[in-house]
C-alpha cells in the first residue's frame, strides 16, 4: 500500500467563502471533494433534520448527536476508504464545526463535545484545518437573497458566538495544524493564500503528486 492520503478541513460561518475554496482547491489538487453534513445517504436524511427551521427541530444535545452521526458515516464510508487509497480528501466542515456551532453556539460543554467527535471520527482529525474567517456582517451580506437554514436563520449573536468560537480554536487546538486567512480578501487571493500554506507544509509530497502551484 502506498502512502497515505492527506484530509483538509474547510470552516468558518455560513458566507465565509469555504465551499468555494474548497472546490477549488479539490479541483487542483485532483482531490475528493466532499461536504458536511449530508455526503452519504443517511447523512442526507440528518441533514434535511438539521437545517430544516421548525417546532420540531432538535434541540441542542440530539443536534449534538445527529450531526456525530452524520460524521461517523461519512468517515467511515468516504473519507478513510479515500485516505487508505492514497487520495487526498477536502471536505467542507468537519470536526470543528461542532465545537463552533454546538459547543460556542449553543453552549454544550466543550470537553464533551471533544470526546463525541474524537469517538465518532475514530480520532480522525484533518491534516490541516482551513478557517476563513470573515465578520458576520459580510457573511450575510454575501448571503443576502438566498433562503436561510436553521442555522444561517439564527440570531446574529449566535453567530457571532460562532465567528469567535472558531478564533478560539484555531489559536488554542494542540495537535491540529490550522491555517487562518482573513475571508474578506478576493477569492484569487483567499486561494494564493491556501496553495502557500499547503506547499509550505508539504512541498515534497505535493511536488510528487505533480501538483500545479
Amino acid at each position: 500500500m502506498g502512502q497515505p492520503g492527506r484530509l483538509i478541513a474547510f470552516e468558518g460561518i455560513d458566507g465565509c467563502g469555504k465551499s468555494t475554496q474548497a472546490r477549488a482547491l479539490a479541483d487542483r489538487l485532483g482531490a475528493r471533494l466532499t461536504f458536511e453534513p449530508g455526503a452519504t445517504p443517511l447523512g442526507a436524511s440528518l441533514r434535511t433534520l438539521l437545517l430544516t427551521p421548525g417546532d420540531d427541530a432538535p434541540r441542542e444535545r440530539a443536534e449534538a448527536l445527529m450531526m456525530a452521526a452524520d460524521r461517523a458515516q461519512h468517515v467511515a464510508t468516504v473519507i478513510d476508504p479515500c485516505l487508505a487509497r492514497g487520495e487526498w480528501v477536502v471536505t467542507d466542515r468537519y470536526g470543528a464545526s461542532t465545537l463552533a456551532y454546538q459547543g460556542f453556539g449553543r453552549g454544550l460543554d466543550h470537553n464533551e463535545l471533544d470526546s463525541l467527535v474524537a469517538w465518532a471520527t475514530g480520532g480522525r482529525w484533518p491534516d490541516l484545518t482551513i478557517f476563513l474567517d470573515v465578520p458576520v456582517e459580510v457573511a450575510r451580506e454575501r448571503r443576502s437573497g438566498q433562503a436561510a437554514d436553521r442555522f444561517e436563520g439564527e440570531a446574529g449573536s449566535f453567530l457571532e458566538r460562532v465567528a469567535e468560537g472558531y478564533r478560539t480554536l484555531a489559536k488554542g487546538s494542540t495537535g491540529v495544524d490550522w491555517l487562518v486567512l482573513d475571508g474578506t480578501l478576493s477569492e484569487d487571493e483567499v486561494q494564493r493564500l491556501i496553495v502557500a500554506g499547503l506547499v509550505e507544509r508539504w512541498g515534497d509530497e505535493l511536488q510528487e503528486r505533480g501538483f500545479d502551484r
